[in-house]
């Protein structure tokens, strides 16, 4: 996992009122999304962090599947707790794993029917709830110098 670099007092000039003003807008509706999110999860039986695997396999670009080394870099998580959430995706019968085509040792993890079945249900009203917000992001980042 990268981690941010400090940066450096002279790189930038300092950030006026309405600048504040739009990065705390930024993350007060960024916030909103996400908590949306955790909601609309949970009222599918399962927590923002499966989903979110769940959607990573299945957004998986140019395939239908990810291995946990893939999946830990989409998420920005640890290899091990990967492992762990994928076991417990498994047990819910979201997703599986299968032997790797070039190296029967590495694992792909792919949806199962009802894991598609889920993440698309979700994903449509993700869609929704971004598609409302989608003047919102322009605006704020036009606040910015």
């Amino acid at each position: 996992m990268k981690t941010l670099a400090e940066p450096s007092a002279s790189a930038a000039p300092a950030l006026d009122k309405s600048e504040f003003e739009a990065l705390a807008d930024f993350r007060y509706q960024l916030r909103r999304f996400l908590r949306f999110s955790e909601l609309l999860t949970r009222r599918h039986g399962v927590t923002n962090l499966q989903y979110l695997l769940l959607l990573q396999v299945k957004g998986y670009p140019g395939r239908e599947w990810a291995n946990v080394g893939e999946l830990a870099e989409r998420l920005q998580a640890h290899q091990h707790g990967v492992v762990s959430l994928v076991s417990r995706c498994e047990k819910l019968g979201l997703v599986e794993r299968r032997p790797g085509r070039d190296d029967r040792r590495a694992v792909e993890v792919h949806l199962t029917p009802a894991g598609e079945r889920l993440v698309g249900r979700i994903a449509e009203r993700h869609r929704r709830e971004l598609k409302e917000l989608e003047a919102i992001f322009p605006q704020v980042a036009g606040r910015l110098r």
